[in-house]
């Protein structure tokens, strides 16, 4: 028996603020294109651009005052050589790699499992930092702008955080057309500042920023050094933050159109070329304007004042580097939540990440991501300089991972033109790794030593996460028994349904037990997956079972609606006195783990169908139990 559930929906608060729910067949239709996908997958890397060179100068201008600005140059060499390295292996990890996950993939693939979940937990704590460093970055950018504004930073922070939460729940196409256009804005406005900036360079009208003695006194200590090694490597450390963001496409292949692989390495060919002009143009404007970072003044507004004045040019500046630093969270949205499908695909995040919402989009990760964030900002204050030391680190040790993969890859495979692919990721794996020692250890003080047990923690859950579902699977399988499906022994005939997902010892167990009780049983599955729904279809008829399954397709899924109007029709065939009866199976753990990793499903229907007047909802439970024997499931 087949029935639809399209049917209607009521409208709601949820619906009001999401939109309405898309079926299956529009995900195609949710892809990214290289014009739409340019900009999202872009707007962290290019906000870098708008710290990046601050944080430079941060760490060079206390020891070399006003002579800072010399250094920048110097500094930013080695970050744009790598940039240029990095932008053709990750190419590369895109062609071989089209299911997406980066460095995790690589690592997993080419290393093993203990690599696989390093490179995991850095690219979850890079893009976790990506959030709170470009939203609080942004909150800076608005502050500098409006002074005024300064006690309510953490709210702007909090506020701006919903805001980018809300609009990607509403679904990756929505959220893609309204992120990119300011994106596109910056990049101009961006462009429009350097192009004009380095015109007036050549032609001797622009001038370097004078400074008061009483400003310059303020910006060293008691005396001025000269560059060191040591100098050089905290400023290269800091700078480092420009490279954030690179690795985002490779993480996120599927959500590109077909052909999924071109799309996305056109992409990322894109915004190597953004990237490289406009980082590099700011850190020679800025060199040429020999400006510095002061109190209350982002080095992006002092330029911008230089340039055009206090006039719109400026505020369109403030307000695009602002928007952007925004949006750069918005890079983590779209490639976090897929990522945590992966890993959940893979047993090691809880399965719940797996599941599209009514928009398409992993909802599930994506209020993750902002609950998590938001901690974050309150617990910082929503202060860069303090979220600064977790940044880049995480994302430079998934560098070196995957550049070391594709290593290994090379050299086990030999494919034609290996020599110099293994060469370029040679060199990627050279400077990364060298890259993840200096940024650990120039930022270990200030903070990143907080990573070495932050990281061996998250790890410590993905394994024993992946161990839980292991033995749960084990637990709960068919396999290894002969089972045989026996007549009813009831003697009732009054009408029981059984909601089936799929064919496991709980399963069995709730359907003994419902022909104890009633030669009248129907077993229900909700469709969400037409491929999914066939296979269950086969195993019902090899187990030759004599209870009937009926198939309710649902491409929304969510499982309600469809359910309440197919119990609201057997509630109405009901006779008089007559009672229709539910059958929930309830998985029992033994821990807030097994709670943590089981959603609350079988709850929430049976909360909702209990409204029913002539429905009657019953949990059988199913004890989790590591270690089973071969017996046949019990009705007990």
């Amino acid at each position: 028996m087949k029935t639809d559930g399209n049917n209607i929906r009521k409208i709601d608060f949820k619906k009001l603020l999401l939109g309405a729910a898309l079926p299956n067949e529009k995900l195609k239709e949710e892809k990214l294109s290289v014009l739409w996908g340019l900009p999202i997958m872009s707007s962290d890397a290019v906000s870098s651009v708008a710290y990046a060179v601050e944080e430079i100068l941060m760490a060079l201008v206390p020891a070399l005052g006003l002579m800072a600005v010399k250094y920048v140059g110097l500094v930013s060499i080695p970050i744009i050589v790598l940039l240029t390295v990095l932008i053709f292996s990750y190419t590369q990890i895109i062609t071989h790699y089209p299911g997406g996950g980066g460095a995790y993939i690589v690592s997993r693939e080419n290393f093993g499992k203990m690599p696989a979940l390093i490179a995991a937990s850095a690219l979850i704590v890079d893009y976790i930092m990506t959030i709170t460093v470009s939203i609080s970055s942004a909150t800076a950018a608005i502050v500098a702008s409006f002074p005024s504004w300064a006690p309510y930073a953490l709210l702007i922070a909090l506020v701006s955080l919903g805001l980018i939460t809300l609009v990607n729940l509403r679904g990756t196409r929505e959220s893609s057309k309204i992120f990119g256009i300011p994106t596109y804005l910056f990049i101009v406005a961006m462009a429009i500042m350097l192009i004009t900036g380095l015109i007036r360079a050549m032609t001797g009208t622009l001038h370097p920023i004078e400074y008061t003695a009483a400003q310059q006194a303020s910006l060293i200590g008691d005396t001025i050094s000269s560059i060191t090694l040591v100098l050089f490597l905290h400023a290269f450390s800091a700078g480092c933050t420009a490279l954030t963001g690179v690795e985002a496409v490779s993480n996120t292949v599927p959500n590109f159109k077909e052909p999924s692989v071109r799309t996305a390495k056109r992409v990322l060919y894109l915004l190597g070329i953004v990237i490289f002009f406009i980082f590099g143009g700011t850190c020679l404007l800025a060199t040429v304007l020999k400006v510095v970072p002061m109190p209350g003044l982002t080095v992006m507004s002092q330029m911008a004042t230089v340039l055009f004045g206090q006039g719109f040019m400026f505020y369109l500046l403030q307000f695009s580097t602002a928007l952007i630093l925004v949006l750069a969270a918005n890079t983590a949205y779209n490639g976090l939540p897929v990522f945590l499908s992966i890993l959940g695909n893979d047993h090691f995040m809880p399965h719940q990440f797996t599941i599209r919402g009514a928009k398409l989009s992993f909802s599930n990760g994506i209020l993750f991501v902002f609950g998590i964030s938001a901690l974050l900002l309150i617990g910082f204050n929503a202060d860069t300089h303090r979220l600064i030391p977790f940044y880049a680190v995480g994302v430079f040790l998934s560098f070196t991972l995957s550049q070391g993969g594709m290593l290994v890859k090379w050299f086990k495979e030999k494919e034609q033109g290996w020599k110099h692919k293994m060469l370029i990721n040679l060199l990627g794996a050279i400077m990364s790794g060298v890259g993840t020692i200096i940024v650990f250890s120039m930022k270990f003080t200030s903070g990143a030593w907080a990573l070495l047990i932050l990281l061996p923690s998250i790890i410590f859950f993905m394994n024993s996460t992946s161990k839980h579902y292991s033995d749960f699977a084990d637990a709960i399988s068919v396999e290894g028994y002969d089972y045989k499906c026996t007549p009813s022994t009831a003697n009732s005939n009054m009408p029981y349904i059984i909601l089936i997902n799929a064919i496991n010892r709980a399963a069995l167990k709730t359907l003994n037990y419902a022909k104890r009780l009633s030669t009248n049983v129907t077993a229900l599955h909700i469709s969400g997956s037409s491929e999914y729904t066939e296979d269950l279809q086969k195993q019902w008829a090899n187990y030759n079972m004599d209870i009937p399954l009926t198939i309710i397709e649902d491409p929304y899924r969510n499982i309600l609606p469809p359910l309440e109007t197919y119990i609201s029709v057997r509630e109405g065939q009901l006779g008089k006195g007559e009672k229709l009866t539910v059958l929930l199976t309830k998985f029992v753990g033994h821990s807030w783990r097994d709670r943590l990793l089981y959603n609350q499903t079988t709850y929430f229907l049976a909360d909702k169908l209990s409204k029913h007047e002539d429905v009657v909802v019953a949990m059988i439970p199913y004890v989790f139990h590591r270690k089973l024997d071969n017996k046949e499931p019990s009705i007990a």
